[in-house]
This record gives structure tokens, sequence and C-alpha cells, in this order.
């Protein structure tokens, strides 16, 4: 009788997480990710350990004789990967070219406008009158930028850089190659870019916000404390006294990329793929992609009140329906006006 009782009583409205998890596993998901920083500096290689997978080559040079780029290239790498049932459509973004020159005045130029040119497909397709059920997302959702061990902290490139980077998209620092730093040396660096960043305002992610709870404010305060992460990333199996090891071998001995006294490359996995993932693409759709969106809109209707003005003027004494019949004839027909997406 009592089992008879809790049946009618229980609505069933807790069930929709499982709901809700069967359609994803069903649907999958996008995820997005820009890598920005100069050649050589392990930004293939790095993905590809995260992964697990050999998803992209390297775009760098291999012969001294191969010509140097002149401009940053956007080469996108889409992958579809499958772990445990869940599926995820996954797009590597290399920059071959960044920061390669001896003048690098305007490098991210090409960086920023592939980002927003993303950001206004989407809203293009979410403003076409019969738009898709479900659209394909190939808005950037984190931007790993490299930098260069060899520099006493950030560079007024880097600087530059990642003011303008932290507009657009969830920027997240990496120092590539930490290996070469001894640790004082990586400490001290890390200090130096936490310093600059500070004072230059620049953001990286992950924000604050309202609703988060404290335990969310404190692991997101251990993960402040180790940007930038001090990384090491390899493809290589490596035989230590008979354990296969992934890293790196050098005179003095051999670093394990999976070791957290060699490197912060477990915290980065960890980060971007166990902790932090619904939050990046959650953020970029309601932060980065909401301020463009907002944007953009803003300017169609400026846009649209001058043409309705212009009509209203040159329509001088014509009666008053004819005037709004004249001005909307002369508004734009397309969802969006073209010029304003391309700027950066």
């Amino acid at each position: 009788m009592s089992s008879q009782n809790e049946t009618q009583e229980y609505v069933g409205f807790d069930t929709i997480t499982q709901q809700m998890e069967r359609k994803f596993l069903k649907r999958g998901f996008n995820l997005n990710v820009i890598l920005v920083g100069e050649s050589g500096m392990g930004k293939s290689t790095l993905i590809n350990s995260i992964f697990a997978s050999h998803l992209v080559d390297s775009m760098g040079r291999r012969t001294a004789q191969e010509v140097i780029r002149k401009t940053t290239e956007i080469t996108p790498v889409t992958q579809t990967l499958e772990e445990k049932g869940v599926h995820v459509r996954l797009t590597i973004i290399d920059t071959p070219g960044y920061g390669d020159q001896c003048n690098n005045e305007g490098c991210w130029v090409p960086v920023i406008k592939y980002i927003k040119d993303q950001h206004a497909a989407y809203l293009e397709s979410e403003l076409k009158p019969q738009r898709a059920r479900v659209i394909n997302d190939t808005r950037v959702h984190a931007c790993l930028y490299f930098l260069n061990p060899g520099s006493r902290g950030l560079r007024p490139l880097d600087v530059e850089v990642l003011k303008r980077l932290t507009e657009v998209t969830n920027v997240i620092p990496v120092i590539a190659k930490s290996d070469s730093m001894t640790l004082e040396e990586r400490t001290t660096f890390k200090r130096h870019v936490k310093e600059e960043m500070a004072f230059h305002r620049i953001v990286v992610y992950p924000y604050a916000s309202e609703d988060d709870n404290d335990e969310d404010r404190m692991l997101n305060s251990s993960i402040k404390e180790l940007v930038p992460f001090a990384v090491v990333g390899s493809e290589e199996v490596i035989d230590v006294d008979g354990t296969p090891v992934r890293g790196r071998r050098h005179g003095w001995g051999v670093i394990n990329i999976f070791d957290e006294a060699h490197s912060d490359f477990v915290h980065l996995r960890n980060f971007l793929l166990r902790t932090h993932l619904s939050d990046l693409i959650e953020v970029t759709a309601q932060r980065h992609y909401e301020q463009f969106r907002t944007s953009q809109l803003r300017q169609i209707k400026e846009i649209r009140a001058q043409q309705a003005a212009a009509a209203a003027a040159a329509g001088g004494s014509m009666p008053g329906h004819q005037i709004q019949q004249s001005a909307s004839q002369q508004m734009p027909t397309g969802p969006l006006p073209q010029q304003p997406m391309a700027q950066v």
C-alpha cells in the first residue's frame, strides 16, 4: 500500500537529467580551440598530447630552405572523437606565421577576424527565417596562448594581443616547452606574467561569476594560482626502467609529462576537459557571443533608423503612409550588414 502511495505521489521531473543525457549522447557537441603562438612552441604536440591522439601535424618550418610565412594563416582541422559513448566534433585552429616576423605589427588581425567571423556566421544562422534546428557551432570556445619561455615575462606583442583576444574569447595562457627552464626560473616567470597581466588589466579565463558556489570559487582560485600553465607535451613513449613513459629525454634525465612535479600538463588537461569544458562552451555563448550579437544588432538598428530618416527627408511633403513605404523599401533586406562583421 505504501509503495502504491509513493508511486502516486512521485511526479518524475527529476528524470530530466537522464533525458538530457540521452539527447546529449545522441547529438554530441562541438569544441573549437585556437592555438596562438610562434612557430616552434610545440602547439601541435601539446594539443595532440592533451587528446591522446595525433590530431594535427606541425605547420612549422622543417628545413632552413623553407620560406618563412609573411602573414598569419588560419588552418582549422576537424576530427570526431568518441569516448564512452560521448561524441565530440573537435576543431583545432592553428595559426602558422603568427609572431614569426621581425615586424609583427598586425599579425593578430587574422586571428581576431577569424573569431569574429565565427560569431557572425552563427548570428546569421540564428536570424534566418527558416533556421536549422541545430546550428553548427564553429564559435571559438578556448584560445591557448603560448608564451615564449625565452622571454622574462610578457613582451609588448603579448600584451597587445592578449588585450584583444580576451575581448572575444576565453584565453588560457601557457608557458611553452617549460622543460627548458629551471624550477626557479619557472616560478619567477609565472610571477612576472601575473604581475604584468594585473598591471595591464588583462583578465583571462576562468572568470568570477555570481553563480559560483564555494566549491567553484575554490577550484577557480587553485587554477588561477597555476596560470600561466607551465606545460610540456610529447607524443613519444620512452622506456624508463621497464616502465613506458610519455615524455621527453634530456641529457640529465627524462621529463614525464604526467608527473605534476615536472609539468602542469595534467592540471591543464583536467581544467580544459574534466572540470571546465561545459563552462567554456557556456561562457562563449553567454559572454563573448552575446556581446558581439548585441553590438551587431545595435548597428543594424542605427543603420535602419538612418535610412528611415533619409527616406523621410527625401519624401518631403509626401503623405505619411508613402514616406513609411519608401523608408521600408530602402531598409536592408539581408539580416546583417556585412561590413561591420569583418571589422577587427
